[in-house]
C-alpha cells in the first residue's frame, strides 16, 4: 500500500472511530455535555486527529448523518417513480424513527433537521415544476413545506406512531395540493 493509500485509511480510521465514540456517548449524554476530550478518550485518538477530521462535535454528527440522510434522498429522487415518492419519503422517516428520538434526547436533532433541509429543498427543486411560479413563491413555498414536513415526520415519530403512516401521507398531500393552490391563485389574481 502507497504510503497515500496508508495515510487516507488512517484518516478514514480515525473519522470512524471518532463517530463510534460519539454516539456511544450521546446514548448517555446530551451532546451540549460531551468535550472533544471526552470524545478523543473514548476514540482512543489524539486531539491532533480530531483537529484533522473536525472543527466541532456537529461536524462529527454531520459526517455521520448526511451521507445516509443524502443517499435515502437520492433514492426517492432519483429511483422512485414519480407516484411513490411520498411513500418511499414516509418509510424514510419510519427509518429514521430511533434515530429522530435519539437525536431529540441528546440535544442534536436541529443537526438532521438542517441536513433534512438541504436535501427537501433539492428534492422540490427536481420533482416540481416552477414553470408558473416567481422565485419568490418558489423558495418560501419550499420552506414552508419542508419545515411543515418535518414538523409532522417528527411529531408522528416522536408521539409512537399513532396515525397510520396512510393518514400521514394523505395530510402532507394535502396540505402540499392546497398551498400549491393557493400560490396559483396568488399568481392569477396577480395578473389580472
Amino acid at each position: 500500500m502507497a504510503a497515500t493509500d496508508h495515510s487516507q485509511q488512517i484518516k478514514q480510521d480515525s473519522q470512524d472511530y471518532l463517530i463510534t465514540a460519539l454516539l456511544q456517548l450521546l446514548k448517555n449524554q446530551h451532546l451540549n455535555e460531551i468535550t472533544v476530550t471526552k470524545v478523543v478518550k473514548k476514540a482512543g485518538v489524539s486531539r491532533m486527529a480530531f483537529y484533522r477530521n473536525f472543527q466541532t462535535l456537529e461536524d462529527i454528527l454531520v459526517a455521520y448523518f448526511k451521507p445516509k440522510i443524502d443517499q435515502e434522498f437520492d433514492i426517492i429522487i432519483n429511483k422512485t417513480p414519480q407516484d411513490k415518492k411520498m411513500d418511499a419519503l414516509g418509510n424514510f422517516f419510519t427509518d429514521m424513527a430511533e434515530p429522530m428520538k435519539s437525536a431529540e434526547i441528546g440535544n442534536y436533532e436541529f443537526i438532521i433537521q438542517k441536513i433534512f433541509d438541504d436535501n427537501i429543498k433539492h428534492f422540490y427543486d427536481t420533482v416540481m415544476n416552477w414553470d408558473n411560479f416567481s422565485d419568490v413563491q418558489k423558495k418560501y413555498w419550499i420552506k414552508f413545506m419542508g419545515a411543515g414536513t418535518y414538523a409532522i415526520w417528527k411529531e408522528w415519530l416522536l408521539t409512537d406512531q399513532q396515525e397510520s403512516l396512510h393518514d400521514i401521507h394523505t395530510l402532507i398531500a394535502d396540505f402540499q395540493i392546497a398551498t400549491l393552490k393557493a400560490l396559483q391563485n396568488q399568481t392569477i389574481n396577480k395578473d389580472i
